[in-house]
């Protein structure tokens, strides 16, 4: 990889892919879209990990974007919540792949956030992310800067005893997950 060579080697990967799409039965779930949304979602978090791991040495951090959704089953988004899921089990397995040769592999599964993904769609009147938050705990939607800490952590020394672990940084929607 050129990036590898010209930097000198890569300490730390983050996979972070999100397609999403809004169905609200199974039945409308197309074949295409489900494979589509494994592909993004999924596989190029494979692809990415499997390229790039030949250029991480001991002390290296995989860090993979899961999604509060693969914890609580939202059944509008089937084929994301499935994937993110799939997300989750790729992370402990690599970690226990991993493990043995000093690189960490964690998640981070935020919950709503102020993402161009979540404003897709968004009415005017929730531009400032009102009414998207309204079924978590903290009865808003989170920031980007408030989900970045998670990864900042696990990317950092303070985290060197952690691997294969998930961090929520969800609004208090999923507890102990």
């Amino acid at each position: 990889m050129r990036a590898a060579e010209a930097l000198g080697g890569i300490d730390i990967l983050v996979n972070n892919a999100a397609t999403r799409q809004e169905q609200g039965d199974i039945c409308d779930i197309s074949e295409e879209q489900w494979a589509s949304t494994f592909r993004v979602n999924l596989d190029s978090y494979f692809h990415l990990t499997k390229y790039v791991l030949p250029h991480l040495s001991r002390g290296g951090v995989i860090i993979n974007s899961a999604s509060v959704d693969s914890y609580i089953g939202v059944p509008s988004r089937l084929d994301y919540a499935t994937s993110k899921g799939a997300v989750v089990a790729f992370t402990r397995a690599l970690s226990n792949q991993l493990v043995k040769k000093g690189i960490r592999v964690n998640a981070v599964a935020a919950g709503p956030v102020w993402t161009p993904l979540v404003a897709t769609g968004v009415s005017e009147h929730s531009q400032q992310g009102h009414g998207l938050g309204n079924w978590t705990p903290m009865d808003r939607v989170g920031q980007p800067s408030e989900i970045a800490t998670s990864y900042v952590f696990l990317a950092s020394k303070e985290s060197t005893f952690m691997s294969g672990q998930t961090l929520h940084p969800n609004g208090g929607i999923v507890v102990n997950g």
